[in-house]
């Protein structure tokens, strides 16, 4: 018998490719999932929630056919590989993830709470690619590949499986530029960012030095 959290994410799916997935509601969700609504309610506590059990779901499809195809190929290649693979597996819910984006569009906090989903699951392409995301600049990368996943994403919506594979091409290419400069940036910053956080750390010091001093010890 199938997961009942699996049985949800695939209803939500489901409702989604039929309608505007505004008119959606959590009843309806499981209804079409056969649960009640306090089953759903311990399940997943929004429809937030379920697409962000259906992103991880996606996450570990493409995590599992990477690590049994491991790749030595240049960053670049590796980076093409893991999103080419995403996009596979999203395929059959092209329908539903279009009606899903339309109504995070008209929706400023599902839009933010779908960002947050996108970047973590762009940590891990990264690192299923091999590709760092650590640091400030990680933090760049990671920001920047959900933008461009997003990118690559309305390409496919508004026309098929090769015109996403042409945006991910596009958007990789600029990706590296970008990355280039931001390492860039880094390096030449780095004496200043140093000398900011010793000033920073002294500065910490001599607070706690003269906090110690308006209140000595009792038995000074």
């Amino acid at each position: 018998m199938t997961n009942p959290r699996d049985r949800v994410v695939d209803a939500t799916l489901s409702l989604a490719a039929r309608r505007d997935f505004g008119d959606v509601s959590l009843t309806d969700i499981a209804h079409e999932a056969g649960l009640s609504l306090a089953d759903l309610r311990d399940l997943f506590p929004s429809k937030g929630a379920i697409l962000g059990g259906f992103s991880r779901r996606i996450d570990r499809k493409v995590l599992d056919a990477v690590a049994d195809h491991p790749s030595t190929d240049a960053a670049r290649d590796r980076l093409y590989d893991v999103l080419r693979r995403r996009l596979e597996a999203l395929e059959p819910y092209r329908d539903a993830l279009a009606s899903i984006a339309r109504w995070a569009s008209r929706d400023p906090l599902m839009r933010t709470a779908l960002n947050r989903e996108t970047v973590n699951s762009m940590r891990f392409m990264l690192e299923a690619a091999d590709i760092d995301c650590d640091g400030p600049v990680g933090a760049l990368k990671l920001q920047g590949l959900a933008f461009a996943w997003d990118r690559v994403l309305d390409a496919w919506f508004k026309g098929d499986f090769t015109d996403g594979l042409s945006a991910l091409d596009t958007e990789i290419a600029r990706g590296e530029r970008y990355v280039e400069h931001a390492e860039e940036l880094s390096r030449m910053t780095k004496p200043l960012r140093d000398l900011a956080s010793r000033l920073f750390d002294m500065g910490g010091l001599r607070s706690r030095q003269t906090a110690d001093d308006d209140f000595p010890h009792p038995h000074a």
